[in-house]
């Protein structure tokens, strides 16, 4: 094997694991959790109560419902619009990987960058794939039959709810939203809580993977770092660079909530790739992609506690782009922006 151990490599090794399983306890206590906040989403309308009241279902903290998949939060923005933006994303993100593919082959794979360039490349097909969905659903049933476009048009004229709010009067029964078939509506909201739950997960991982990615690679590589086996060019400088650009398109377009918890899956992406390199060495691989996550030397215990501590940094920040979106953005556009959440 060409991996060889020290002692010092097992506190790589602990601190590795403790951080995987750290991530899937948080997941395990927070991910699906039962308990009711009024901190949280609102998923659909209740069919049973009067015609002149309307009472939303109160959902766990982090919870996406079917109509946050493909719907933005800006007031008129048809969904058509949020399907295009994803699919242009995909599209020229997929055409930089298969470029990047080319020119380095497969081997480019062995680096972080790929990995996190193509995640967010699936993301934007699944978005796609959602978005396509959500168009179709909001197009081809009628009005009475489709809960999730009586919504969308709903929230064009209704200002947003009060958190803190469970029921509420509308103000003419006559236009209060009947649904013909709960079925129906069940039968989306259930096949949307899949997708929702997958799209959900890998946006967040996405968010804190590219901060990470480009963080690294424009303030210690490019800077400090010299890599035989990575040259900068416009290919990398684009690889770099418009997987941020993309999602951060994305966060201000889309309906989608950004739970702190969600970090977790971050964490085990990235624990996913170390132990990934572990493996290739330890069946002959003889360089490092990145020289702080090699093996044969006393300081490395130090360089994988400091990769594991500036997650927490990578995912906070975007995860205050996500906050000051939501809390900046509606006191310029009071009229035009929604609160996702």
């Amino acid at each position: 094997m060409a991996l060889e151990i020290a002692w010092y490599d097992f506190v790589c090794f602990g601190i590795v694991g403790m951080a995987f399983v750290g991530a899937l306890w948080v997941l395990g206590t927070h991910e699906g959790a039962s308990r009711r906040d009024f901190e949280t989403t609102y998923e659909s309308l209740l069919l049973s109560r009067p015609d002149d009241e309307v009472v939303v279902n109160v959902l766990p903290r982090g919870h996406v419902s079917a109509l946050q998949l493909w719907t933005s939060c800006w007031r008129g923005l048809h969904p058509f619009c949020l399907l295009a933006t994803r699919f242009l994303s995909f599209v020229i993100m997929l055409v930089f990987l298969v470029w990047d593919v080319v020119v380095y082959d497969a081997s480019i794979f062995v680096y972080y960058t790929e990995w996190t360039f193509t995640l967010v490349t699936i993301y934007f097909a699944l978005g796609t794939i959602v978005s396509a969905y959500g168009c179709w659903q909001f197009f081809n049933k009628p009005l009475i039959h489709n809960g999730a476009r009586a919504e969308f048009l709903r929230r064009d004229v209704e200002e947003t709810m009060s958190t803190n709010l469970i029921a509420y009067q509308e103000k003419e029964a006559k236009g209060s939203i009947k649904l013909e078939s709960r079925y129906v509506e069940e039968e989306f909201q259930q096949r949307a809580r899949f997708w929702g739950y997958l799209m959900q997960t890998t946006y967040q991982t996405c968010a804190g993977a590219v901060i990470l990615t480009d963080v690294v690679f424009w303030g210690v590589i490019v800077p400090f770092l010299s890599i035989s086996h990575l040259r900068l060019n416009p290919l990398m400088g684009c690889m770099h660079s418009l997987n941020a650009f993309f999602l951060l398109l994305e966060t201000a377009l889309n309906n989608l909530p950004f739970p702190w918890f969600r970090i977790s899956y971050f964490v085990l992406w990235s624990c996913g790739y170390v132990i990934f390199q572990w493996i290739i060495h330890a069946f002959g691989l003889k360089w490092w992609p990145y020289p702080f996550l090699e093996l044969n030397y006393k300081w490395a215990p130090v360089w994988y506690l400091c990769l594991a501590v500036i997650h927490v940094p990578c995912y906070g920040l975007y995860s205050l782009i996500v906050r000051a979106k939501i809390t900046i953005l509606p006191r310029f556009f009071p009229q035009a922006f929604l609160r996702p959440y």
